[in-house]
């Protein structure tokens, strides 16, 4: 378990949106805290704070100790808003940490020794993550900060599972667990496939801009088409008179 975190949080006066908005463009982000059958509590916690913690990997996967005025509490973050074109947090939600419940968190994965790899070193591959992170189960004293799987044996168009990733006792993957195991792949030596480009379509165009399809027009058709042009324009002289 990692506690190296600390947050510093005030109680929150009043609610709603307006209140949210007052808050932030005051620097500071409306937060909750929730959990243990205990009574929600409504926060607000510094922005350039918030931010700084956010900077280490290791921040939303981490027991956090909170000081709310003289008390202290250890929570861990359940969800965090970000605004969708600006570095603002708008808001935070987290949870209670109880020693003795079962905590379900998404931990990264980390890939080591890419550049050992057979598939890498001596056919060329690259290193191929299909997931960054996964959900553990486990108590709070045995949350890990990341897990790590060593990629050094791996060949040209090798696959690593779920299976693959070495756990320390008391921590579970839930998707290996369930009534119905899903053991996806989470890593891949593969080569980078250079995709070739399609050649241009030439198109050629008439003395009036028109496009014309095929080959060259032959004199006979268009001497052909003078004559139908002609035959109508008698046509219709006729049909005048």
């Amino acid at each position: 378990m990692t506690k190296d975190f600390d947050l510093i949080a005030e109680l929150r006066d009043g609610a709603g949106t307006s209140n949210s908005r007052r808050l932030r463009r005051s620097g500071m982000v409306p937060a909750v805290i929730y959990g243990a059958g205990r009574e929600n509590l409504s926060l607000i916690i510094d922005h350039n704070h918030l931010l700084q913690k956010l900077a280490s990997e290791n921040f939303l996967t981490s027991i956090l100790s909170i000081k709310i005025q003289d008390k202290e509490e250890s929570v861990l973050i359940k969800d965090i808003q970000i605004h969708p074109s600006k570095r603002q947090v708008m808001h935070l939600d987290m949870q209670r940490v109880v020693a003795d419940q079962i905590l379900r968190v998404n931990v990264p994965i980390h890939f080591l020794n890419g550049d050992s790899a057979p598939g890498v070193k001596l056919e060329g591959g690259t290193v191929s993550a299909l997931m960054n992170e996964v959900e553990v189960s486990c108590l709070p004293k045995d949350l890990p900060e990341r897990l790590e799987v060593d990629v050094a044996a791996m060949e040209l168009d090798e696959l690593l599972y779920l299976s693959d990733i070495p756990l320390a006792e008391g921590i579970e993957i839930p998707l290996l667990t369930q009534e119905e195991p899903n053991n996806e792949p989470i890593v891949a030596i593969r080569l980078l496939r250079i995709q070739e480009e399609e050649p241009e379509e030439v198109v050629v165009e008439g003395e009036e801009g028109e496009e014309v399809e095929g080959a060259e027009a032959t004199d006979e058709t268009t001497e052909s088409e003078g004559d139908n042009t002609d035959t109508d324009s008698e046509d219709n002289k006729h049909d005048n008179s």
